[in-house]
């Protein structure tokens, strides 16, 4: 039987969070700081890391800002 994913108890509780909060990460700051924690001990252990690990925590907290005005 293959063995649960160390990290997947953080991944779950991402998507709950977001879900739970209009998908505002600033919402879940404390939920994803857990999943980066797993990810530090457990990286070559999880899949969950795969994408997470390597990124890294947001300086700005605004959304939806474009740093630059698009051309139209």
């Amino acid at each position: 039987m293959p063995q649960k994913d160390p990290c997947q108890k953080q991944a779950c509780a991402i998507q709950q969070c977001l879900q739970a909060n209009r998908y505002q990460e600033s919402m879940c700051d404390d939920v994803i700081k857990e999943m980066r924690r797993c990810c530090d001990t457990q990286a070559g252990n999880s899949i969950c890391c795969s994408g997470f690990k390597d990124s890294k925590p947001t300086e700005s907290k605004s959304i939806g800002k474009l740093p630059f005005a698009p051309s139209i």
